[in-house]
């Protein structure tokens, strides 16, 4: 049945997928509610764009979902939230997930979940919380068929960067991808690599999972998007970018840009002039 809801996920034609991420405000960091401050625009802003899914709260859901009509993007339901993510980590750490997950999902009509694997350096509690976390999720989801999309992300030093800066290290990538596969992954969402060329290494641990790349911080269109046309050359499945999308003074046109490299495989100099101003 998990097929049943990939298949509103994923492009029917280039079998790839554009997850815009709308969840942050789940993470308790001022920074983070940018460009979304107001969730119903900012919803609608995405839909408007047409990408194939919106990742999105529990209690932000309904803005997508009361949407009418049947061809808006999917609903990606994040079940976790965190407090790991400001320039200091606080001396009580936590992962938790949401109450019921699964279920919740079903009544939503979220055609997956998505769930976090941390690697922090020094705090190794949260990454056991994460572990326990798919393990209670995994066979619910299973029962229910409900894909799980598993997001493992290797944090730089905190004292480095703060808390939620993308480590493209390509060996700590792949080994927390594999754990991701490991402890049954339907979907990965994984960081993009320093090196975008050594991004089939990742494709090829993750086996027959498909990878969807994070899109970290905020860069410039021109950054963005020809990271996106490499990895996507590399084999990847699809992206999930927020911050880069959401943060965009034209959310629509980046979203429409990113689209064409996704699904049409477009270079990244043609997909620029579809952003607009």
């Amino acid at each position: 049945m998990k097929s049943y809801r990939l298949n509103r996920l994923f492009n029917s034609v280039s079998g790839r997928c554009f997850d815009v991420a709308i969840d942050h405000g789940f993470f308790n960091q001022p920074g983070f509610l940018t460009g979304i401050e107001d969730i119903r625009t900012a919803v609608a802003k995405a839909v408007e764009a047409g990408p194939d899914a919106i990742q999105l709260t529990v209690g932000q859901a309904r803005h997508l979902q009361s949407i009418p009509g049947k061809h808006k993007p999917a609903l990606v339901l994040r079940t976790d939230a965190a407090n790991i993510y400001g320039s200091e980590i606080p001396e009580v750490r936590f992962n938790s997930i949401i109450d019921d997950a699964v279920v919740q999902g079903l009544r939503l009509d979220a055609a997956c979940l998505c769930v976090n694997l941390f690697m922090i350096p020094g705090v190794p509690e949260v990454h056991r919380q994460c572990v326990e976390n798919i393990m209670k999720l995994k066979p619910v989801s299973d029962h229910y068929g409900m894909p799980l999309m598993v997001e493992p992300l290797s944090f730089q030093p905190n004292s480095k960067s703060g808390g939620y800066m993308v480590d493209g290290n390509e060996e700590r990538i792949i080994h927390l991808v594999r754990q991701a596969v490991e402890l049954g992954a339907d979907i990965i969402k994984a960081d993009p690599t320093d090196d975008p060329a050594a991004y089939h290494r990742v494709i090829r641990v993750a086996g027959d999972i498909p990878v969807l790349v994070r899109g970290g911080g905020k860069v410039s269109d021109e950054e963005i998007l020809a990271r996106t046309e490499a990895i996507i050359a590399q084999g990847a499945a699809g992206i999930v970018y927020g911050r880069n999308v959401i943060q965009h003074p034209n959310p629509v046109g980046i979203t429409r840009a990113l689209m064409a490299i996704v699904h049409q495989n477009i270079s990244a100099s043609e997909a620029l002039k579809l952003v607009g101003g």
